[in-house]
């Protein structure tokens, strides 16, 4: 009894507790323990295939994805080059279920650039491949939906150039060690990989809206010319900069073996295109520029002072005999010109005199001044030396007064016509965007009374000259055409001309330089099948400037225009007009 009555005392007053309720308290912390360690263990594995096991299936480690290469965009800030981390397709073929014919046309299905055949070939092939390089989520999905395990999506870096195609051969491209193959890519590549640059994107002259007006007007005017190719630049003739620089046919730097224009008539070779495609042939490639030349060379003879009344008249009633030669003019007027007409008619005969007047010296001094005679100045690294006459005789200093005998890039080109139309300055031509309070380098290579005469002369040409079909109305385009004969075996080819037509605007304030190149026109039906200049590349200009004049800021004004008065009496009129 004494012992019960304790154990009932111990109870009431909660000082003791029976043996029951204690192994419950600890089972219920061991329970509590266990549950804790699994919630642990939970974390610890979602962690572990957050940081490890996706990286891991992806071939990448964490630290990747930071961009390993600087971003480049246009002068607005808009992308045209930058590194992500992107799909690809990768396959085992040992481990593949299913048909591989009826894979690789499915494959086919959804990217149509590649043939089934090629992707046949990657799908029995001894070892693992990639079945692309690249893949837009959209398209890995539908790999995806397909059901074959052995396809792997491992996501990688790589290097997007949004605009595709565009600007291709200004940007360049990135091969596999992932430094820049050529373009800025190439030239800026130290730049774009240092870790203190990169993340500052890299900003061009480039207006992607210039751009694309740019491309797709050369684009038209090659097929409706059914030119085998195309150049073409818009040039800031203050600053240099390169608004816009396009060459056709291009290639997609996203996939630089493949190209956007399949209709040429090209050798393809297991899918792809001649590497002649990336050749920038703005400035890596020389022509004869043909009549171009003939505004340098009156701009040369007005600041030497051997042209000084532009009412003399030369006699252009037959050709010029020296040498063993005949220079001779394409439509010969049978009469005496003076300069202007020389220019509005695109005389030969009389350009050649007054290079023989101006002499070779003086010409060499003034082509040497604008750097014709080597690579032209500008960033990119693909750049052609001209060529460039070594002995000056008579015969060559008057062929090259109507751009013969010398070979350079549209670029020198685009460039002289800057200095000769600005008031007289050279600036080397950049791929920079340029500080607007900056002082860019620049030296004086015309006199700016002989630029304000060459902008009055250039205005007359499209007015009532061979360049009336570059006229975009109220833009007051002054310019030249030229049309040259390609050299090859034996001499030149009457068939096969480089087109051109170099042109500014607007010409009473001008502010940009437009050249547009095609080479081996072949002509439209509607202008007869004609290969000159005038009636295949001046027609180009003239759209281009038309689409790209209200982006660059310039409003068309039908009320304003070169004040030529002065010449007009010097042009000769025939009775009735």
């Amino acid at each position: 009894m004494t012992i019960l009555a304790a154990r009932t005392t111990t109870r009431k007053n909660g000082i003791g507790t029976p043996p029951f309720a204690a192994l419950g308290f600890w089972r219920l912390l061991v329970l509590l323990a266990a549950f804790g360690l699994f919630v642990l263990l939970l974390i610890g594995r979602l962690a572990t295939l957050a940081l490890f096991e996706s990286t891991r299936a992806y071939g990448a480690t964490n630290t990747d994805y930071v961009p390993d290469r600087g971003d480049i965009v246009d002068r607005n800030g808009v992308p045209l080059a930058r590194s992500i981390y992107g799909y690809a397709i990768w396959v085992k073929p040992d481990q593949l279920l299913g048909d591989k014919k009826e894979l690789a046309n499915q494959l086919a299905a959804i990217f149509p650039d590649t043939s089934a055949a090629e992707f046949y070939g990657k799908l029995t092939a001894d070892k693992p491949g990639y079945l692309r390089k690249r893949a837009l989520p959209e398209q890995v999905r539908q790999v995806h939906d397909l059901g074959e395990i052995a396809i792997e999506f491992p996501r990688e870096a790589t290097r997007l150039y949004p605009q595709h195609d565009m600007a291709a051969h200004v940007l360049g491209f990135v091969n596999r060690d992932g430094n820049g193959a050529m373009g800025m890519e190439r030239v800026m590549n130290e730049h774009l990989r240092n870790p203190g640059k990169r993340s500052k994107p890299l900003n061009l002259a480039l207006d992607v809206r210039v751009q694309a007006a740019l491309e797709s007007e050369l684009l038209s005017g090659m097929r409706s010319n059914g030119a085998k190719g195309a150049a073409g630049i818009v040039l800031d003739v203050q600053t240099g900069e390169v608004v816009a620089m396009a060459t056709l046919p291009s290639f997609n730097p996203n996939r630089p073996s493949f190209a956007n224009i399949p209709d040429l008539g090209e050798t393809i070779v297991d899918g792809r295109y001649p590497i002649s495609r990336q050749t920038n042939n703005v400035t890596n490639r020389v022509y004869e520029l043909g009549s171009t030349f003939k505004p340098l060379t009156v701009a040369a003879a007005l600041d030497a002072g051997t042209v000084r009344d532009l009412s003399i008249r030369y006699d252009a009633t037959r050709p010029i005999e020296i040498g063993g030669f005949k220079i001779r003019d394409t439509h010969p007027s049978g009469r005496w010109l003076n300069t202007p007409e020389a220019l509005i008619h695109s005389s030969n005969i009389v350009t050649a005199q007054i290079a023989d007047n101006l002499g070779a010296a003086r010409m060499d001094a003034m082509l040497r001044t604008m750097h014709f005679n080597g690579r032209p100045d500008i960033e990119l690294a693909e750049k052609a030396m001209p060529i460039y006459p070594k002995k000056w005789g008579r015969l060559t200093n008057m062929t090259v007064g109507f751009g013969h005998s010398i070979a350079v890039t549209p670029l020198h080109l685009a460039s002289g016509y800057a200095a000769m139309v600005n008031g007289g300055i050279y600036r080397p031509a950049t791929m920079f965007k340029t500080d607007p309070n900056a002082k860019l380098p620049g030296k004086r290579v015309f006199t700016a009374a002989t630029s304000a005469r060459m902008r009055q002369l250039m205005r007359m040409i499209v007015v009532d000259g061979t360049g009336r079909k570059a006229d975009a109305l109220g833009y007051r385009v002054g310019g030249k055409t030229g049309s040259a004969e390609k050299p090859g075996v034996g001499g030149y080819s009457r068939n096969l001309v480089v087109a051109t037509f170099a042109a500014a605007f607007p010409m009473d304030n001008p502010r940009y330089v437009v050249l547009a190149m095609l080479d081996e026109p072949k002509g439209t039906a509607e202008a007869s099948f004609q290969r000159t200049a005038g009636y295949t590349a001046a027609p180009v200009v003239q759209k281009t400037i038309t689409r790209i004049g209200p982006l660059l800021g310039i409003i068309p004004d039908m009320k304003r225009d070169v004040d030529v008065s002065e010449l007009m009496p010097l042009l000769w009129k025939a009775k009735g007009e």
